[in-house]
């Protein structure tokens, strides 16, 4: 009888060393996993992706005519994000031989900004990358480039934006 309570003690104390040994490697997973959540959320809000086709309201601060790139309905054509307090539109218009970027950037109380350094890296779909400055266009009233480029194929674009030391990227895709 006594040495069946010492082998049940020892079978229990094995049982709960495997099962602490079993949890202690759930938690260095998990860890892990919260640690690359983490670090996805925090790429996730300095590269923002567009989101094609937005709509919004009305009483945002901007106006809203054909001109700019918004429909009477509030809906935007051009690809969106947003990035803290900025606003960052982007529209191509492709031609024959080459495509413009349209880019507009409104701040707070979505007042366009017109002082901002912006340079698109755009790859081609050749897998080709190319960089282009993007200086405001005062006649447009928004920031411009032409993209000489006719492939067929989808071009992935990261607008890199500095305004007044304040950097971030916006990431878009077209195709053409």
């Amino acid at each position: 009888m006594k040495f069946l309570k010492t082998s049940l003690v020892i079978v229990s104390s094995l049982g709960l060393i495997f099962l602490g040994a079993c949890s202690g490697g759930n938690q260095a997973t998990n860890s892990e996993s919260a640690s690359k959540t983490a670090t996805t959320e925090t790429a996730a809000q300095t590269e923002p992706v567009a989101k094609t086709g937005e709509a919004h309201n009305e009483n945002e601060g901007h106006a809203h005519d054909e001109k700019d790139g918004h429909s009477n309905s509030g809906e935007h054509k051009g690809q969106v994000i947003e990035s803290g307090k900025y606003h960052l539109e982007f529209k191509p218009d492709i031609k024959q031989d080459s495509t413009h970027l349209n880019i507009s950037l409104h701040g707070e109380q979505d007042k366009a900004i017109t002082d901002a350094k912006l340079t698109a890296q755009v790859q081609l779909p050749d897998g080709s990358n190319k960089t282009l400055q993007v200086p405001y266009n005062t006649e447009e009233k928004q920031y411009t480039a032409k993209l000489p480029a006719t492939a067929t194929g989808e071009y992935k674009i990261v607008i890199q934006t500095d305004v007044k030391g304040k950097k971030f990227n916006g990431r878009f895709t077209f195709k053409r």
